[in-house]
């Protein structure tokens, strides 16, 4: 080949490999057979990227810039994000993390004077931003927030004409995550850890549970719409802390290499991922080749209802008869709180308003106990009342998301967790199913999880606290008793830990000997995902049982359809000592009320 048709067959590559880029990326991620376009798409890179290692000194010498061949490899990394979006495969996120750490390691994109390649620097720092907060490395999140936020004051000094507003947006977003993220730490990865939440003594009844007919979770969908919730780019703190929650914890790298930490040009490197290397197949050596591969989450931000279930429809079209799916949804309900009448002087008493708040609760408290049939059928208003929010509110309803519209995917196997204020409507699924019955855990009102006197738009700062209980439990226990990162110190911390952990046990323990545990329940325990739900749901509503309140309403605690053992009741010995143990190792013992018996 020429010397003098290297530049041109380079150009060539870039436009060919640009083209079908363009392809992978404006496809939906939610779909599934797409393998085939990220393969071509893949190797179209892998050719222009040998072209480039092989040609480097002809190239620079054409007038190469190093921000170019940033952007080669940001766009290799940038595919296989994409393609962990789709798939949940950990080898994805661990290869995009390795593309996008070389990219700062080698620094292609430093000391840019063009106005387009800052801005490919500045996607490249926001894209790599999202990968490190999912492979959970907090230290690279909060150094490439630094860079980003000296990048983005930058560029405004010396692109004066060029309105940067939007990538301020972005480093306020990144800002406000890390905060809400960090408030309490994380003492156990989010993560299934099977260290950590696979229990020895029960190992034998899972190996002998069987049930008529056992499903297998391979799929999930994820979303949330609150006004003002905490997010960053299309992932809310809710959706993240679930995400996490819903996948294994490589336990070669994440949890016990955690340690091995130096510090490299003044901020940290965790060894465990090697550093400055593009190489194609160093991710497969950090994975655990002994772990199953990750249900596939499918993580809608803000949909619209018909977006919802028109993905919805898709998966359970291509769901397999012995598999369920997990549905979770994060949104404010209606039209519950339209009723209820604001205080009259905002500065009033807090005792006041909880006053307001419990009437409210009473009556709700009615309005659910009230019997759902006319001549022992539901009504088909009963699936219409109420709804969630998934857009803007008012208009002509279009974004209300009924408990009707749910029916006809109980065809299929569902395990569905409702976060909202209006989740109880949900609960009249259960006996409604065209065909599998619906796992339900339904949260809580909000008044007995977050400050009374706090309105919706406030508490969706932070997160849901009935999604933090599902994924974090001891952190949700101590943010609601009030405790902070501080107090209590490290090792009390562990021994809480190790608290939890022989309750998750012994509960355990019980519902795979139970011998009236529900076919529902049944079916789903063995999945090692599902079970650990439902024992932290166990635990999270024994824990607003026993919180001294004024009055105690049934709204103000979570619900599950079909129904629990009485063994795993809020009140049962085995449940509430276990959380009188935590409690008083903690010293909040005082804010509960325990039965004596």
């Amino acid at each position: 080949m020429a010397e003098k048709d290297i530049p041109t067959n380079f150009r060539a590559l870039v436009e060919n490999a640009d083209r079908k880029f363009a392809r992978v990326r404006d496809l939906p991620s939610f779909t599934r057979s797409q393998s085939h376009y990220f393969h071509k798409v893949f190797k179209a890179y892998m050719k222009l990227w040998n072209y480039q290692q092989s040609h480097r000194s002809k190239l620079v010498e054409s007038g190469l810039n190093r921000w170019e061949i940033g952007e080669i490899a940001s766009r290799i990394g940038q595919l296989y994000f994409s393609q962990y979006i789709r798939t949940s495969e950990a080898k994805f996120l661990l290869e995009a993390y390795v593309f996008y750490e070389a990219i700062l390691r080698r620094r292609y994109f430093e000391q840019v004077k063009d106005l387009n390649a800052r801005f490919k620097e500045l996607r490249f720092y926001a894209r790599f931003l999202l990968v490190c907060l999912i492979v959970d490395r907090k230290d690279m999140v909060f150094h490439l927030s630094d860079k980003l936020k000296v990048l983005v004051d930058d560029s405004k000094s010396n692109f004066k004409e060029t309105n940067f507003k939007e990538w301020k947006l972005v480093v306020q977003e990144i800002t406000r995550f890390m905060s809400c993220d960090t408030n309490l730490t994380y003492v156990r990865p989010l993560r299934y850890c099977g260290m950590l939440d696979s229990y020895p003594a029960s190992q034998t009844y899972l190996a002998r549970f069987h049930a008529k007919k056992l499903f297998k979770f391979r799929d999930a969908i994820l979303a949330s719409y609150h006004r003002n919730e905490v997010k960053y780019a299309e992932v809310t703190l809710d959706t993240y802390r679930m995400m996490q929650c819903l996948e294994w914890e490589p336990s070669g790298s994440n949890y016990q290499k955690r340690s091995v930490e130096t510090k490299e040009n003044g901020f940290v490197v965790d060894h465990t991922l090697t550093s400055g290397l593009i190489d194609m197949n160093l991710a497969a050596d950090m994975a655990d080749p002994m772990l199953p591969p990750n249900p596939r989450k499918a993580i809608l931000y803000r949909p619209t209802v018909s977006h919802l279930l028109a993905v919805l429809a898709m998966i359970c079209d291509e769901l397999s008869p012995e598999c369920v799916m997990l549905i979770y949804l994060s949104a404010s309900g209606g039209p519950a709180r339209e009723n209820v009448a604001q205080p009259e002087n905002v500065v009033g008493s807090s005792r006041t308003s909880k006053s307001k708040l419990l009437g409210r609760g009473s009556q709700e408290q009615k309005s659910y106990k009230s019997e759902p049939y006319s001549n022992g059928q539901k009504s088909s208003s009963d699936y219409y009342d109420e709804y969630l929010w998934l857009g803007p509110r008012g208009g002509s309803g279009s974004n209300n998301l009924y408990p009707g519209d749910l029916i006809p995917f109980t065809r299929k196997p569902l395990f569905l967790i409702i976060d909202s204020d209006t989740s109880r409507a949900f609960k009249v699924l259960n006996g409604a199913e065209l065909g599998e019955p619906v796992a339900l855990l339904l949260s809580p009102l909000k008044s007995s999880l977050e400050n009374p006197s706090t309105d919706e738009d406030t508490a969706a700062l932070n997160g849901s606290q009935f999604t933090f209980f599902l994924t974090a439990p001891l952190q949700a226990f101590c943010q609601m008793l009030g405790l902070t990162n501080s107090d209590p110190d490290p090792e009390v911390y562990d021994e809480a830990e190790n608290i939890l952990s022989a309750s998750f046990s012994e509960w355990e323990t019980i519902l795979l000997t139970s011998k009236v545990l529900n076919l529902v329940w049944a079916q789903v325990l063995p999945d090692p995902f599902l079970r650990r739900l439902i024992l932290r749901f166990i635990f999270c509503r024994s824990v607003l049982t026993s919180l001294s309140r004024e009055e105690d309403h049934d709204p103000y605690l979570p619900q599950c359809h079909p129904n629990l053992p009485d063994s795993v009741s809020p009140i049962s010995k085995p449940v509430q000592s276990s959380v009188q143990r935590l409690a008083d190792h903690l010293g909040v013992a005082k804010s509960f009320h325990f039965n004596n018996t």
